[in-house]
């Protein structure tokens, strides 16, 4: 999987390579990542990349042109590397809400040889022209604002490359939250009791079949205590 972003900022994307599961995936060779500076594009000795808005307002704007060449040079670095298409995301507050069932669909093109190249905005936003020419979809971590969507972008390469083969073991996905609609259930390691609270027991019984029963119910009843929206999207689907 090859994965470009265009940002601002690209020394901030080295903690995906040197921490964690990202990194040991790096290090495997399951996913590569190429950043892309629009200042590099920019034709003025101050290196600009954005200006005011039209017609006023606060801040500024990313133009379109810097953005355009990054996104260009990312097509022509993918193709190179064997991609057969290229995923042009931006990650924005007005986007669609990432979810787990688009991390896993993502996950899957880029299996199938799709490249994904995110555009990291900043500042009061991104010129729509740039938007309507090269963004095939813009992507929200949240109905909140950040500085500027590396944060957002480095989240979703995170939550991505965990699903790539090889990167986690198949059964750590599978039986995680949102894997079928659901929260996951409570869990307990060492020691079996820990300031007067005991592990529960059936936990410690060695009867598979009643801690399968039992993980079932406690994810059921977390989900309907914290976020009862996912069974109410989960009976809309039927």
């Amino acid at each position: 999987m090859q994965i470009d972003v265009v940002s601002l900022f690209p020394p901030m994307f080295s903690v995906l390579t040197q921490y964690g599961i990202s990194r040991r995936a790096h290090e495997l060779g399951t996913w590569q990542l190429n950043c892309w500076d629009p200042r590099s594009f920019a034709t003025d000795v101050h290196r600009t990349v954005d200006d005011r808005p039209f017609g006023g307002g606060p801040g500024m704007v990313l133009m379109a042109e810097p953005l355009a060449q990054c996104v260009e040079a990312a097509r022509r670095s993918q193709q190179a590397g064997g991609c057969e298409r290229t995923h042009v995301i931006a990650l924005s507050a007005s986007g669609v809400p990432l979810v787990d069932a688009r991390v896993r669909a993502l996950a899957a093109a880029a299996a199938g040889r799709t490249g994904l190249v995110l555009v990291c905005g900043r500042y009061e936003g991104i010129d729509q022209r740039f938007v309507e020419a090269f963004v095939d979809e813009e992507i929200s971590i949240g109905d909140f604002v950040l500085s500027g969507g590396e944060i957002a972008a480095m989240a979703l390469i995170d939550a991505v490359v965990r699903h790539l083969p090889g990167a986690l073991k198949a059964e750590s996905v599978q039986e995680e939250s949102f894997a079928d609609g659901r929260l996951d259930g409570p869990q307990f390691t060492r020691p079996e009791t820990w300031r007067g609270r005991a592990v529960p027991a059936v936990l410690l019984s060695g009867n598979h079949g009643h801690i399968a029963r039992w993980r079932e119910e406690q994810a059921l009843a977390r989900t309907r205590r914290l976020r009862p929206d996912l069974l109410q999207e989960d009976v809309r689907s039927k």
